[in-house]
């Protein structure tokens, strides 16, 4: 008996010892300022992460500066792959439960950046958003048709077509890029799709408003969306968002 209590004491002098001194980059940073660049005592950039994924911290413009090396270790390291892998075996269990009708009208909708397509090559360059959005510069970038699939929702793509579903790709990408992007989504894996919808030049409003619209368009020609995902919180809210929702982490930006 003796010896368990000695071995707890040891473990929790040991815990403390290393909660105050612990040399972990990622543990250690503590932003000074909130996302709109006002000073946030105490709060630390996973607790800021968390509050985005959560959608709690909206209408922010940048990561705060002090959290870029934390962001570049959440994004480049395990535990954003983990999250998105979580996610994508949720998605995958639920379709595997439904009865599908069989007619051809069953569609999952897939967002592009930061879902079926990364980024990351990009954002690595410019502070993992930490750094103004030029909207410039990642055109050009968009224009390389370079970005690799997030590993974890082609694979998903790719059971959901083995199951009868067909992927319907809806991005805030503008028209003028669709040669672009139908190139960059094939090369990296996805090689079929319903439908591939870009944002019109004409179109205005809100991303939430935008992707709404074009869902709605959907039902109305018959489609059922029985499955939608998305990095931004924009992909999923508003109307006709399906009959579930999938949220991939992304605390690089906020799209509205």
């Amino acid at each position: 008996m003796g010896e368990i209590v000695l071995l707890c004491l040891f473990l929790y002098v040991s815990s403390v010892h290393l909660s105050q001194g612990m040399s972990h980059e990622i543990h250690l940073l503590r932003p000074r300022h909130g996302s709109g660049g006002h000073h946030v005592p105490g709060l630390s950039c996973l607790s800021w992460r968390l509050g985005v994924e959560a959608h709690n911290i909206i209408g922010w413009s940048t990561v705060p500066q002090v959290c870029e090396s934390y962001m570049g270790h959440y994004m480049l390291g395990r535990q954003y792959r983990k999250d998105s892998r979580a996610v994508a075996y949720e998605a995958l269990a639920y379709a595997q439960g439904l009865k599908l009708a069989g007619d051809g009208k069953d569609i999952w909708v897939f967002d592009v950046d930061e879902t079926s397509l990364s980024n990351l090559p990009y954002y690595a360059s410019h502070g993992f958003g930490s750094e103004v959005f030029n909207s410039t510069q990642f055109n050009n970038w968009v224009y390389e048709g370079k970005a690799p699939a997030l590993p974890e929702s082609l694979q998903l793509y790719k059971k959901l077509l083995n199951l009868g579903i067909k992927a319907v790709f809806l991005t805030g990408r503008s028209e003028a890029q669709r040669n672009i992007t139908a190139a960059n989504l094939k090369k990296v894996g996805y090689h079929t799709w319903e439908k591939l919808i870009l944002k019109g030049s004409w179109v205005t409003g809100t991303a939430v408003v935008y992707k709404s619209n074009e869902r709605k368009k959907l039902e109305k020609s018959g489609y059922r969306i029985i499955g939608n995902i998305g990095d931004q919180w924009s992909d999923i809210l508003g109307t006709n968002t399906g009959n579930r929702t999938f949220k991939l982490p992304d605390p690089m930006y906020y799209i509205s």
